[in-house]
């Protein structure tokens, strides 16, 4: 049995690692249609490489995928993040969970993960052709013919192929798989951070508030975490989650929107008044800029009493209702211009692909061209950052790879 594994990233050498393994007397081949292989890989996760998160149940898991949650649900019950953490470690790569349940290889170096990928491919005798990009590919009877891009050699016969070529950033890019009869879900970003010209929070850069509450007034996009504050805007888990689940409602806005941080992280105003009366009553000689309410960075408590005027060296005990109430909108609904956006370092992720209507998420095969699998991110499925990517990208390609 011949084998075609199309790209040669995280899910391409995993899906073919697996191949290799079901079926030893295969020849599978990785085509790449540049000059290296695991590129993505290599930058993750700051060069960590975030292999998966270590989430206790599926449910848990399944809710960091803001498209492809139902298929993974299936698919998730024959490979899970469990299975793909005991994976690296029987290959020789421990790994460490850290508090936020983030799983990174213990070394902290993505090279351990190529090293495992490059090491048990040449070990299987799996081989990588590099500067192979495809142009189209057909079903010749039971077998399906690869083209090249630029190959005077002429075309290729497979038993089977599965592609892997990761996201697209415009719809014609997989305009030879559209033609195959799949449907094609329009791409847009997803992990980005957001653009804030017209604001001056962006003179806080460096400020990280562990725990606030994001949302875009007039829709049910809401997401939490840390937020970090840049010399553009605003990044961090809690923008790139509320990015990654608004990333077609972003699109279709052109990435010019509201947002509201609720920095106290609570969503119930009472509580948050009762809590500057506390701060009344037990210290009402003090500045307003001494006591800052839960615990916000110095820079950033001064920047919310100027949006409310207050001065800094007012009295807590001369604040007032209208005072008090002041700080309990800055806090709970805090409100920014966003215009534009910023892919999230090296990790570009994409909305859309392959749709999971014409793939069958138990065997990743092809639901109109049989004998053609899908894994990794060229399919309708992103995940939230936290490793969940990169789970998707072993789990589809692990099914993929067993060639039912």
């Amino acid at each position: 049995m011949e084998v075609a594994i199309i790209g040669g990233g995280a899910s391409g050498f995993f899906a073919a690692i697996a191949a290799k393994e079901k079926y030893p007397k295969a020849q599978v081949i990785i085509f790449e249609k540049s000059k290296q292989v695991l590129a993505k890989v290599k930058v993750s996760g700051g060069g960590r490489c975030n292999v998966t998160n270590g989430c206790a149940t599926t449910k848990e898991l399944l809710a960091a995928y803001p498209r492809g949650a139902k298929a993974l649900k299936k698919a998730f019950r024959l490979f899970d993040n469990h299975e793909a953490m005991a994976w690296f470690t029987r290959r020789g790569v421990p790994l460490v969970i850290q508090e936020d349940n983030c799983v990174f290889p213990r070394c902290q170096d993505s090279q351990a993960i190529i090293d495992c990928f490059l090491g048990h491919a040449k070990k299987l005798q799996i081989k990588v052709e590099l500067g192979r990009g495809i142009k189209s590919i057909w079903p010749v009877g039971d077998r399906l013919k690869l083209e090249f891009i630029g190959d005077e050699v002429g075309p290729r016969l497979f038993d089977k192929v599965i592609v892997t070529t990761g996201g697209s950033p415009q719809k014609k890019g997989l305009a030879w798989l559209e033609r195959l009869g799949h449907q094609i879900v329009e791409p847009v970003p997803s992990l980005f951070t957001f653009h804030m010209p017209a604001e001056k929070v962006t003179e806080l850069q460096g400020i990280v508030v562990d725990n606030a509450l994001v949302s875009i007034p007039g829709t049910k996009l809401k997401a939490d975490g840390p937020l970090l504050i840049t010399h553009w805007g605003m990044s961090g888990p809690a923008i790139l989650k509320l990015s990654s689940f608004g990333a077609r409602l972003l699109s279709d806005k052109e990435y010019s929107f509201t947002i509201l941080v609720n920095w106290a992280h609570e969503p119930n105003n009472e509580v948050v008044l009762d809590g500057l009366r506390t701060i009344v009553q037990e210290q009402g000689n003090k500045f307003l800029a001494n006591v800052r309410p839960y615990s916000l960075p110095e820079r950033l408590w001064r920047h919310l009493l100027g949006k409310c005027g207050l001065a800094a060296d007012k009295k807590w005990g001369e604040l007032g209702k209208k005072g008090l109430h002041k700080l309990v909108s800055v806090l709970n609904n805090d409100e920014y211009s966003v215009q534009g956006k910023a892919s999230f370092k090296d990790e570009f992720v994409t909305c859309g692909g392959v749709s999971l209507e014409s793939v069958d998420p138990t065997t990743m095969q092809s639901k109109v061209c049989p004998n053609l699998y899908f894994a990794g991110e060229v399919l309708d499925i992103d995940g939230i950052t936290g490793g969940y990517n990169f789970q998707a990208a072993w789990t589809t390609g692990f099914i993929a790879g067993q060639l039912q």
